[in-house]
């Protein structure tokens, strides 16, 4: 909750190093954060610059950080006051921009600033944004800094998105009666069992947020159990099950692309989505075996990061596999079929997932936490998710009792149910019918928080 630099700038609470050894009230554990907060962001600045040279895209704009703006910028946020929305990466980007567009069709007039802090967030809002709002990146949370932004922003009202807690922005808003509301919240367990450590500061925070709408029953436990006023909590269901929606022409992009690597229309295509470290591997493993029995099956890889290609592509070779990358499609001029297409493009894994018959929904398997399992299961695919997806408690409980999607303990496991859904088209179908009516069931949640936050 307590964050040094957002997602990609190695978020971490500012206070991990001395919960153990101190207990502070509020107003101590305030000073202790403005003074530790400047100290360890610069111990983590280099490894924060690291990740800026390896992912790129971080400099455009980077300014913009530390609370400076363009002429340009700096005089279309002062136009007109706007709805300020955070939203720190991928994921929370499109819940930000669904909310916008459903508050903007009960309120025309209003105007919005989208706040990022991921380059590959950035690049998605750019491409969406409506004309009339502005974007820029999420600033540092220093006093000094967030004032100033605050001065230029003179929001209405400050939106976040899932779990952005800074605590000087909310603070520093709340002094100014800028009210702070809270969309998609939810709270896993491990940074419930950190935070409650430190309960009389976001006791503090969390007072200054209404409403805070939630996902689930669990989310709201937990933030309940580490301070927020219980009369401002709203189980209100997640706002990602109306976020997923089709993209007609990107989807049939992605046809172009799978016909133009000869990919015929009868194979069964294995997609990896959102893969992290070592997932690529124990996918390219299970391809192998499994294709030796099924020899229509085809591989597609769309790792989280882009910037890990060239680690993905090694895994490629290491395993004997032809592949072809998405953004060289239009230099492919073979007649044979490769084993893997690797989408190596940012914003195209839903596209592809429309192309799909079996999806593995990744950082489920290697990693903990788990990526997005609705968008699959949107497009009424067969979705298989390894142990590890604790951000969606308040998704996982309902595809699992609907028997909409099948969750695997290790990697044999999921060689063994991938290899049955092969065979067995119609139990594929069947899988998939059941995720696509967990998602339609379970629309709506964004009219509701529109509404509850004024927007109707």
């Amino acid at each position: 909750m307590i964050y040094l630099g957002g997602r990609e700038g190695g978020s971490r609470s500012v206070f991990g190093f001395v919960e153990r050894q101190f207990t502070y009230d509020a107003a101590m554990l305030w000073i202790l954060y403005n003074l530790l907060f400047p100290v360890v962001f610069l111990f983590m600045l280099p490894k924060f610059l690291m990740r800026m040279i390896r992912r790129g895209g971080y400099w455009e704009h980077f300014e913009q950080r530390v609370g400076h703006f363009g002429r340009r910028t700096k005089a279309r946020l002062r136009e007109e006051r706007r709805i300020w929305v955070h939203a720190v990466s991928v994921g929370e980007i499109y819940v930000a921009l669904k909310f916008i567009k459903a508050y903007r069709e009960a309120h025309p007039e209003t105007s919005f600033a989208l706040s990022t802090t991921t380059s590959t967030a950035h690049a998605i809002g750019r491409k969406e944004i409506d004309g009339r709002d502005v974007l820029f990146y999420f600033p540092v949370d220093l006093p000094v800094i967030i004032k100033k932004v605050l001065r230029i922003v003179d929001p209405l009202r400050i939106v976040l998105v899932e779990g952005e807690f800074w605590p000087n922005l909310i603070r520093l808003a709340d002094n100014r009666g800028v009210p702070v509301s809270l969309i998609n919240g939810r709270m896993s367990e491990r940074s419930y069992n950190g935070y409650r450590k430190l309960r009389s500061l976001t006791a503090d925070v969390l007072r200054r947020i209404d409403p805070i709408c939630v996902q689930g029953d669990v989310d709201a436990g937990r933030l309940i159990g580490i301070g927020a006023p219980k009369q401002n909590v709203h189980r209100m269901g997640t706002v990602k099950f109306d976020v997923a929606e089709g993209d007609a022409a990107g989807e049939q992009v992605a046809r172009a692309v799978m016909e133009k690597i000869h990919v015929p229309e009868g194979a069964v295509v294995l997609l990896g989505g959102s893969t992290w470290p070592g997932e690529e591997a124990v996918l390219c493993e299970l391809y192998k075996r499994l294709k030796a029995g099924h020899p229509d099956l085809f591989l597609v890889i769309v790792p989280r990061h882009v910037e890990r290609a060239d680690e993905v592509v090694l895994c490629f070779e290491e395993q004997g596999l032809g592949y072809v990358r998405r953004s060289r499609i239009d230099e492919f001029e073979g007649v044979v079929q490769p084993d893997v297409l690797f989408v190596d493009t940012t914003g195209e894994l839903r596209n592809f997932y429309s192309v799909a018959d079996i999806i593995f929904v990744g950082k489920s398997l290697k990693e903990h936490g788990g990526q997005n399992p609705i968008e699959p299961a949107m497009y009424g695919k067969a979705v298989v998710v390894g142990p590890n997806m604790e951000n969606f408690p308040a998704v996982m409980p309902t595809f699992l009792k609907c028997n909409a999607v099948v969750q695997v303990p290790d990697a044999e496991t999921l060689e063994a149910e991938i290899g049955r859904l092969i065979k067995d088209s119609a139990s594929r179908e069947a899988l998939g019918q059941r995720a696509a009516k967990v998602v339609a069931d379970n629309q709506g949640v964004i009219e509701r928080t529109v509404k509850l936050l004024g927007g109707e």
